[in-house]
């Protein structure tokens, strides 16, 4: 699925999230790659979501579609924080899921499937904290210019744990055949020791675009390299307990990255729980990506 340094501070990040709406702001413009801001007009505020009762992947994927939808048809601007239940194995969009993953052994083991609304490659979500970003794409005009922005605002949360981490160094772009997500980092993904912690996916779809991806907190990727077709690349994933050397729950790094996102990016902020208007919209998306047909199409 597809981040560096850190964001300009601004104060009275974490009081931006408490409950209930703050007073109209203006937004500060986006980063741009260098740092730079670009953006010439006030924007919205944000809608904060901390999702953290696990739901089903063909659930999850059909509320992100929703997100995607509605920054697209509304312009709302969404911050979502979500797990999963059961665990599952989910495809880049454009993934030849059926040539490259062993559909028999995956049902073998039980595993539950899943195609996400986004690109890039295989990952297994069990013990992790999944994000959603979905805001209008005229936003952050750029796939790479996106990409590295969220990337910043996630490393800026890590970081704020005491979390030595930083990120990837330029190198090739491995394509949808190299196997799973967090085989191998690329330029501007988030590690730890040399070892890919977030990995990243996105869409633009409608004049929306929406960027989600794994933190892994306690789980590797070895489910992926078990039910791949023929050799495997090596697992270069590692899951944040495992490099820090102690426990992270997944609400304290949901508040983090809800803390670094008011930080960097400003305005008001309002958290708040399920959108009923924004479910209905989602229940209409949950046949597609419970289906087989989508899950496992060529």
């Amino acid at each position: 699925m597809p981040s560096s340094g850190a964001g300009a501070q601004r104060g009275g990040a974490r009081g931006l999230l408490e409950r209930g709406s703050t007073p109209a702001e203006k937004i500060p413009r986006v980063a741009r790659d260098d740092g730079d801001e670009t953006g010439s007009s006030p924007q919205p505020g944000w809608h904060l979501w901390l999702d953290l009762d696990p739901r089903p992947g063909a659930l999850n994927m059909a509320i992100d579609q929703a997100l995607l939808e509605r920054a697209g048809r509304l312009g709302e601007r969404r911050l979502r924080l979500y797990r999963w239940q059961p665990h599952c194995l989910s495809f880049g969009r454009h993934e030849r899921a059926l040539r490259r993953y062993d559909r028999d052994r995956i049902a073998a083991m039980g595993l539950d499937t899943v195609r996400r609304p986004s690109g890039g490659r295989a990952v297994w979500h069990a013990e992790e904290l999944t994000y959603a970003v979905a805001v209008p794409a005229a936003e952050l005009p750029g796939v790479r210019a996106a990409y590295l922005e969220i990337h910043r605002m996630l490393l800026n949360a890590l970081q704020s744990l005491g979390i030595d981490a930083d990120m990837a160094p330029e190198c090739r772009v491995p394509g949808l055949d190299a196997g799973a997500c967090f085989a191998t980092p690329v330029g501007g993904e988030i590690v730890v020791r040399g070892r890919k912690v977030v990995g990243s996916a996105q869409v633009r779809e409608g004049g929306g675009l929406l960027q989600h991806g794994s933190i892994l907190l306690r789980d590797d990727q070895a489910v992926v390299r078990a039910v791949t077709r023929g050799g495997a690349p090596p697992d270069g994933s590692a899951p944040l307990e495992q490099v820090i050397g102690a426990a992270l729950p997944a609400a304290d790094l949901a508040e983090a990255i809800a803390a670094a996102a008011a930080e960097r990016w400003g305005g008001g902020w309002t958290r708040e729980g399920a959108d009923s208007a924004l479910l209905a919209e989602a229940r209409r998306h949950d046949a597609r990506f419970s289906s087989a047909d989508w899950t496992w199409r060529a």
